[in-house]
């Protein structure tokens, strides 16, 4: 079934089909469903994808450099982009990539990074579909009649039509028929099959703030903050044991190369975009985008949109200087 809400690149616009909603198990009417004059009650046309929040898993397929193609990372093209990602040969990028990030990719890339890549791909989608297919056998339900439930952040849905959100099977008694899990964002992160993305303001949804200005936290503080928020400080601690397990992408003998976010930049040429807060210091600085990875581990990174950096610059966070 094709998507309900789409993405189209060369014009920039998302869009999507709806039909007038359901009413008491049957087709609405047009009288039913047109709520006001500036409201419809109306159903999707199709599936809707689900970017779940918090997490980065290794891409299966991206764009590939200076192309309109999709190509799936397993592909000789990404094994010759991904092996010197910064030759001359690819297109250049948006802007020169500062020579201390550069030099960190390069120390972590080898000649089998598409290779590691789409391994470690493969190995979160299997660890996802075993999640749900053992939850599917603990609801006792079927294909069919199998629920999830949702918890969005701040933001409901991304510029390519995606739910963001938590999601974990639909279980509204907590302790029937089993103990609720983790969401399965959170048991990813557990088990070392993704890294930790958290993107303010959509980092804890069930501590929501009256408005996205109170949301902002303060830069005095913040390691405690960080620490004391619950459902946070617990990811990042599970973060950290599979480290220290060498699970997942932590694996001793083949960990993750690149973050599934390092290889998005480094395909669309461009620097990345997103300021960001070491969250085990307290410092109250924003530092700037291409300076993320010194904050050595991800759970420690809180991402900033640079749509949003006025408001902590409001609150009193300081902007890093280009060094």
């Amino acid at each position: 079934m094709p998507r309900a809400i789409r993405f189209n690149d060369r014009t920039n616009l998302t869009s999507g089909i709806a039909r007038l909603g359901q009413r008491m198990q049957r087709q609405g009417t047009v009288a039913e469903q047109a709520h006001d004059g500036d409201t419809l009650i109306v159903s999707a046309v199709g599936d809707i994808g689900v970017r779940l929040l918090g997490i980065d898993t290794a891409e299966i397929s991206f764009l590939f450099p200076g192309t309109t193609e999709f190509v799936g990372i397993e592909d000789e093209r990404w094994k010759g982009f991904l092996a010197d990602p910064f030759d001359k040969k690819w297109p250049r990028f948006s802007k020169p990539l500062p020579q201390g990030l550069q030099q960190f990719l390069k120390a972590r890339l080898h000649d089998d990074a598409s290779e590691n890549h789409h391994h470690h791909a493969r190995a979160a989608e299997t660890a996802l579909e075993r999640e749900i297919t053992a939850d599917l056998k603990v609801m006792q339900k079927t294909i069919d009649t199998f629920q999830m439930f949702m918890v969005f952040g701040y933001e409901i849905m991304d510029g390519y039509g995606r739910f963001l959100c938590f999601i974990n099977r639909n279980q509204p008694n907590r302790n029937k028929p089993a103990p609720r899990p983790l969401s399965y964002n959170e048991r990813l992160l557990k088990l070392g099959q993704a890294s930790p993305y958290f993107i303010w303001p959509n980092v804890n949804p069930w501590r929501k703030q009256d408005s996205i200005l109170e949301a902002v936290p303060d830069p005095k503080g913040m390691k405690r903050q960080a620490l004391l928020d619950q459902s946070l400080g617990r990811v990042r601690r599970d973060v950290a044991a599979a480290r220290a397990a060498h699970r997942g992408i932590f694996d001793a003998t083949g960990p993750l190369q690149l973050e599934p976010f390092e290889l998005r930049f480094l395909a669309r040429r461009s620097l990345p975009s997103r300021w960001v807060i070491d969250l085990d210091a307290d410092d109250g600085v924003l530092r700037r985008p291409e300076n993320y990875y010194r904050i050595p581990n991800a759970e420690d990174r809180l991402f900033v949109s640079p749509e949003h950096v006025p408001l902590f610059v409001e609150r009193g966070w300081k902007r890093e200087s280009v060094s």
